[in-house]
């Protein structure tokens, strides 16, 4: 299994914040969200999906859910804790970042 955190800081021009309180990591790029997960209880992670893709992937991975306290439409959870194929977690936070940065403004594409 990847190392969440360090799999989104790599991403280029992602910038970790805590908004929300100390215990849940934000990753950004752009100033908008693209990742969030715990610190240190790294059960979960949310991302960002296409939402037509999200239906096909909470009905194809038990691991995944709609997004938790996000809106369903646009954001996944996926269980870290349960069983993924191998790199379809680095995919989905590729994924996600990529949904970002295809909506920025060029000025602001890292």
């Amino acid at each position: 299994m990847t190392d969440v955190h360090a799999f989104c800081a790599a991403m280029p021009g992602a910038q970790l914040s805590f908004p929300f309180n100390e215990e849940i990591a934000v990753y950004k790029v752009g100033g908008k969200i693209f990742a969030l997960t715990g610190v240190t209880d790294v059960e979960s992670i949310n991302l960002k999906a296409e939402p037509a893709d999200v239906t096909g992937l909470v009905e194809t991975h038990e691991a995944i859910t709609r997004g938790f306290h996000m809106n369903k439409k646009h954001w996944i959870t996926v269980r870290l804790t349960g069983d993924l194929p191998s790199g379809l977690l680095e995919e989905l936070i590729e994924d996600s970042y990529d949904l970002i940065v295809d909506k920025l403004p060029a000025r602001d594409r890292p």
